[in-house]
């Protein structure tokens, strides 16, 4: 039976998210899955991804194959890149401490970069947000002088009627 990683649609129209799935290649894409790996949203920004990285890690040693959008998720969460390593061990190519040495240094740059692609997202938003409400302050400024004009011309043709 070849099973394959993929994504099974759920949702409503126009909003959908994913479960990730290990499923017989043959079954429907909404159909029939073996076993639940995790779920996606693509409608957060950034897209939400949960993954039992264990789970899918024993489906990808035991020869299940990834879907491509699965696999771009496997990879981003690492879990390619875990294998990858275990099968270093396997071939000898390195000691198993040495491969999770590998794993955590990669795992911790990967965190560190999207900590760093957040700051600045989160600093243009503060940036473009502070821009717009000077903007705001701007015209209403301008608009509160047309209208000071506007009664201080008014007002002496008032009080020359009235004297």
């Amino acid at each position: 039976m070849p099973v394959k990683i993929r994504l099974s649609r759920q949702g409503k129209k126009g909003y959908a998210f994913y479960h990730i799935v290990a499923a017989d290649s043959r079954a429907p894409r909404d159909g029939k899955y073996i076993e639940r790996l995790g779920s996606y949203n693509p409608n957060t920004l950034p897209a939400t991804v949960e993954l039992n990285f264990d789970k899918a890690l024993t489906w990808l040693t035991n020869g299940a194959q990834p879907t491509e959008t699965c696999r771009n998720i496997l990879s981003h969460e690492g879990v390619l890149l875990k294998k990858h390593l275990l099968e270093g061990v396997k071939k000898g190519a390195f000691s198993e401490a040495e491969a999770e040495a590998r794993f955590l240094k990669w795992k911790n740059e990967k965190y560190s970069k999207i900590e760093t692609v957040k700051n600045e997202a989160t600093k243009r938003k503060n940036e473009l947000a502070r821009k717009q409400r000077d903007t705001e302050m701007k015209a209403k400024e301008a608009k509160e002088k047309q209208i000071a004009k506007k009664f201080a011309a008014a007002e002496p043709k008032t009080s020359e009627t009235a004297g």
